[in-house]
């Protein structure tokens, strides 16, 4: 399991939120071997008064937060960070100054979809690459 947010200025997340959102997807499918179908992605579309961010950024800076069941090798989050990168720039234009990627996990335990416990799913993807 895996939520993802995304945080940008509205006027510049808008017009790439969709082509955004699947790079992002494949990425998260190449690098941890997640099923195609599990995507939850949440835009958060900021005024540009409300964003601000460090010198040395363009209107483009984006926040990428993704949170998840602990158990992924520290070489699979790095993978998943390089394809990020590289994939953003590459297929939606923005620059790698313009990036920002947070990986936060969590216990198993400390999830609840489904109806159910996290740690008591029976999920159709390892967890453990």
């Amino acid at each position: 399991m895996a939520q993802v947010k995304i945080y940008g200025i509205k006027e510049k997340l808008v017009p790439v939120r969709e082509r955004l959102s699947e790079v992002i997807h494949k990425c998260v499918v190449d690098a941890l071997q997640f099923p195609s179908d599990k995507r939850a992605h949440r835009f958060f579309l900021m005024e540009k008064e409300d964003m601000l961010y460090p010198a040395g950024r363009t209107d483009a800076y984006t926040i990428i937060e993704i949170t998840m069941i602990e158990g992924r090798t520290i070489e699979a989050r790095k993978k998943l960070i390089r394809l990020l990168f590289d994939k953003i720039r590459d297929q939606v234009n923005i620059q790698h100054q313009d990036v920002e990627i947070c990986i936060q996990e969590s216990p198993a335990c400390n999830w609840g979809f489904r109806g159910m416990h996290g740690d008591e799913v029976k999920l159709n993807y390892k967890v453990n690459v």
